[in-house]
């Protein structure tokens, strides 16, 4: 009995000291199938096998989000690349400290973006009048919406533009017929689609776009190098765990479990365009500096105060990404 006695307390002690090895990280995302990375690694111990614990919160808004980041409430965002570029340029909707540090370290997607439209509004000319909802005024994807309507022969005072927050809170004010149109992003615009609203564009009609991004402060990526390691290099194991087409059943679960108003059906067109070969989640989670280039040209054509943003260097911080991916 001694002997079971202290094998069992001898098991404790080693799982006592492996969870006190695990580094708890707080994550705030916007909500949606963007997600599935952070998903599927939570599920599959990838972020535990690599030293770390991630805490998944979601914001309400990119105001939320920003300032929550700064705040040091929590250490990574995944937020679309524009929010690190506009707050680093004094052009985020939030008043903020001067000097932010905010940086990118990993790509996720391309944007995923499309402007979806009540049922009745069947084209962008019958938008005239009527309002679009957008997370933000200047950050985020609005400069995207804005791109779409004026390709689409709309000027911006053809429309009334109002802030709505994130992309599922946008979701649900569209259902319940608040605004006439939004940029949702997958598979969002692929429920709303089954419920009779109407997909205008979508944002690749814009070419390469860095959505969203993992991103942090200088300052605690500094102080957390082995934890930023360790959460690329999970990341990048759940990516190469979602691609595997034998999961497939399981991340369409992982859809239903994670997404309201998903559904079987719904889910497997969901994995077909978050996992698509060419333009789904990025299989190698590297920053776009094509797509970063597009968020800077956009930024530059709307952003106040009016900038000339040109170098996608000054936003991002390589060196963690490539110390993840060159194991020893």
């Amino acid at each position: 009995m001694r002997l079971r006695a202290f094998a069992i307390a001898l098991v404790a002690c080693v799982v006592s000291a492996a969870a006190a090895a695990q580094t708890s990280l707080r994550v705030i995302a916007f909500d949606g199938g963007w997600n599935l990375p952070v998903w599927a690694a939570q599920r599959q111990g990838f972020f535990e096998a690599n030293g770390v614990t991630v805490q998944l919160s979601y914001t309400p808004t990119s105001v939320y989000l920003i300032t929550s980041l700064l705040d040091g409430k929590f250490d990574i965002a995944l937020a679309g690349m524009d929010n690190i570029v506009a707050y680093q340029e004094g052009q985020g909707e939030a008043k903020i400290p001067d000097n932010p540090d905010l940086f990118a370290f990993l790509g996720n997607d391309g944007g995923f973006a499309s402007v979806v439209a009540a049922p009745a509004v069947k084209s962008f000319a019958d938008l005239k009048g009527k309002t679009v909802s957008v997370d933000a005024m200047t950050t985020g994807y609005a400069f995207v919406v804005r791109e779409l309507l004026a390709r689409n022969g709309l000027a911006e005072t053809d429309v009334t533009f109002v802030r709505a927050g994130g992309t599922a809170n946008r979701y649900r004010d569209l259902i319940a017929g608040k605004h006439d149109a939004t940029l949702l992003r997958t598979p969002f615009e692929i429920l709303l689609r089954q419920r009779g609203f109407n997909q205008l564009a979508s944002a690749e009609s814009l070419g390469a776009y860095q959505g969203t991004v993992g991103a942090a402060r200088r300052s605690w990526a500094a102080a957390h190098e082995k934890e930023m390691i360790g959460f690329l290099r999970a990341y990048r194991a759940a990516v190469d765990w979602l691609y595997n087409r034998g999961n497939r059943e399981i991340v369409e679960a992982m859809l239903v479990a994670n997404i309201r108003d998903m559904t079987p059906a719904l889910a497997k067109q969901s994995y077909d365009l978050l996992l698509a070969d060419k333009s789904g989640i990025t299989r190698d989670i590297a920053l776009d500096t094509n797509g970063i280039r597009t968020v800077l040209q956009l930024r530059s054509k709307y952003g106040m105060p009016r900038k000339t943003l040109t170098d996608p260097a000054k936003y991002v911080e390589l060196s963690y990404y490539e110390k993840a991916m060159s194991r020893p």
